[in-house]
């Protein structure tokens, strides 16, 4: 069990610039507690093998820090802070070489033996990446998979929503202190994330977010999971960032195939070219894994288990997986325009169609 009272030293030395889980280590085993190491004189940092930068940096969070006044702060936030040695700390992760020191965890990580799935991408997705992200993360969840992204705009905001939507759970990984929201379009995301999941971070309170921190927050999403599926990516895209990095960590990488003339598909098919696997559904990801299968889905039209009035029943005949615009569904039905658009809003508050973007609508899958 973690002592309560070494743990905000842990929490000080992690927020320094320098100073990351191997020089941690090297103080706790030269001083045998952090809190020597937290109150050593200068020279003997220099002996314990600490650089006159980090020595300097130590030196001046250690002046103007209260430790008892961070935990109280971290505590009145809701902010657990896990280290390695904590139970809760996530098994997965403490296999990367670069394993994050300290994590800070608004929410509930999932049990040890939940599998994860990183799910990340462009922040522009096309119509066809929105819904093939809603698909799959719909049925992973279905299956017991809790989804793993960044909180971007784009594919990690798709992934999440559609997440929450399933009933599942998902893990936003931050690239800055969870106090900040980036974007911060995103709060009321990262609010309803921590009732069904958890975001988390390895930076405290206050730290903001930096372009060298978003491929750091990656290295993180991929080793908290089984794989990584890469939905969209351009040809230099951050998602393909962490594709490597997951291959780096030995986990699987998944790729969704798009056309050759996309641009928001260059870089996925490029990791389809170079291995990674090629995915059309949940099951290519569950096979791969070796995890039980989807929940299997119900027929598209026929088998729906619910009433219909006629003029739902003309609509729904124009719906399917494909995307289809409102305009020619008045054309095919017969139907006109305020018919159309009224009895589609109410197939979406029923949840039996969706709209796909571009006034275009999908027919739901359901089990």
């Amino acid at each position: 069990m973690v002592d309560a009272g070494e743990l905000k030293y842990w929490v000080a030395l992690s927020g320094i610039a320098g100073i990351g889980q191997v020089r941690i280590t090297r103080l706790k085993n030269h001083f045998e507690s952090l809190e020597h190491a937290w109150n050593a004189p200068q020279g003997k940092l220099r002996q314990a093998g600490l650089d006159s930068r980090s020595i300097d940096a130590m030196l001046e969070a250690r002046a103007k820090l209260c430790l008892d006044g961070e935990m109280a702060k971290l505590e009145k936030m809701g902010i657990t802070v896990l280290i390695q040695e904590d139970p809760s700390f996530p098994p997965a992760l403490k296999e990367i070489p670069d394993c994050p020191p300290v994590l800070y965890v608004k929410g509930e990580l999932p049990a040890h033996d939940e599998p994860c799935i990183a799910v990340v991408g462009t922040r522009r997705p096309t119509m066809y990446g929105r819904q093939v992200t809603e698909e799959i993360v719909t049925d992973l969840c279905r299956s017991g998979i809790v989804i793993v992204s960044g909180l971007a705009r784009g594919v990690d905001t798709v992934a999440h929503r559609a997440a929450l939507a399933a009933g599942g759970r998902t893990i936003a990984v931050f690239a800055c202190g969870l106090d900040i929201i980036y974007p911060g379009e995103n709060a009321r995301l990262a609010a309803t994330i921590t009732e069904q999941g958890a975001i988390l971070s390895e930076h405290p309170p206050g730290v903001k977010p930096r372009p060298e921190s978003f491929p750091l927050r990656n290295r993180i999403m991929s080793g908290l999971s089984l794989g990584v599926l890469v939905v969209e990516a351009g040809e230099r895209s951050g998602a393909l960032i962490t594709a490597h990095q997951a291959v780096e960590q030995n986990r699987d990488v998944f790729a969704l195939p798009g056309s050759i003339l996309s641009p928001a598909s260059r870089g996925t098919n490029r990791l389809i070219q170079e291995g990674a696997k090629l995915v059309r559904d949940c099951d290519d990801i569950l096979q791969e894994l070796n995890l039980p299968p989807a929940v299997q889905q119900a027929e598209m039209m026929d088998s729906l288990p619910f009433d219909v009035d006629e003029v739902e029943s003309v609509i729904l005949r124009q719906l399917g997986s494909q995307p289809n615009h409102i305009d020619e569904i008045c054309r095919a039905s017969g139907l006109t325009m305020p018919q159309v658009s009224s009895t589609l809003a109410m197939l979406e508050l029923r949840g039996i169609a969706r709209h796909a973007g571009n006034m275009s609508y999908v027919l739901t899958r359901r089990s």
